[in-house]
């Protein structure tokens, strides 16, 4: 996914209370379409077949699968360490509607809190209408690859979480690798986020269209945002750094 963009010249603005929030990362319409499209089932059937070869992971039995990719003008290297600090830092992340806590300063495992709530409001004991979203999503982790395989060629490295909690039921990936020159892709990052998963673990609700209309209206939009002000950071982070080398 390329584009001619040059570095930008200030940060994306940090969100400030879940108002902020909901204007950053749902209101606010992305410069840089992220989504993944499948305009067919074969397409589907065949990034599927990608993730497997490259996570080592089934999606199949996934109704839901969203991917989106980004390119972002910097190396592999540089672009990962930046996912690595993912701590909910609020210029990238809806860390006021969706509160990330990394249990032990660490990423194997994270917990995600609505609006920061650690239990359920007006003294409820059981969620709401038996539906649980506390935690939100708890992220396991299933492998952190932070040193790419010798036996790609892609420079590929990758977090990859096993979600459950809230209404995801499923995996969720941030991925990063060179770019390929062959599949159009023109800056020397591409990252991905993945999420396969089926709605509240079962197969037929995740076939309504009500809830596919939700998740594309709602997941895709925030990734899209969350995906473009990474980009921008990470690219005006490094233009700091280049700037401080010449004086």
């Amino acid at each position: 996914m390329g584009n001619d963009r040059t570095m930008p010249s200030v940060p994306p603005a940090r969100s400030r209370n879940w108002l902020t929030d909901v204007y950053h990362f749902f209101l606010h319409k992305p410069d840089i379409p992220t989504l993944v499209r499948f305009n067919s089932d074969e397409e589907r059937e065949n990034y599927s077949q990608r993730i497997m070869q490259r996570l080592e992971l089934d999606v199949h039995r996934y109704v839901i699968l969203n991917i989106h990719q980004i390119g972002i003008n910097l190396p592999v290297k540089y672009v990962f360490e930046e996912l690595m600090k993912w701590d909910g830092d609020a210029t990238c992340w809806p860390n006021h509607l969706a509160q990330v806590n990394r249990i032990n300063g660490g990423l194997d495992a994270i917990r995600l809190y609505p609006f920061g709530w650690r239990r359920y409001p007006f003294n409820r004991k059981n969620g709401f209408l038996g539906l649980h979203y506390i935690p939100l999503f708890n992220l396991n982790a299933r492998r952190i690859q932070e040193i790419p395989d010798p036996n790609e060629m892609d420079n590929a490295r990758y977090l990859l979480y096993d979600c459950t909690g809230g209404y995801p039921i499923g995996i969720f990936s941030m991925y990063a690798r060179s770019g390929i020159a062959s599949q159009g892709e023109v800056e020397p990052a591409q990252v991905f986020l993945v999420v396969g998963f089926n709605f509240y673990g079962r197969e037929d609700w995740s076939k309504k269209r009500l809830v596919h209309g939700f998740w594309e209206g709602i997941h895709n939009r925030v990734t899209s945002n969350v995906m473009n002000r990474f980009k921008q950071l990470c690219e005006w982070r490094f233009d700091q750094i280049q700037n401080k080398g010449r004086f």
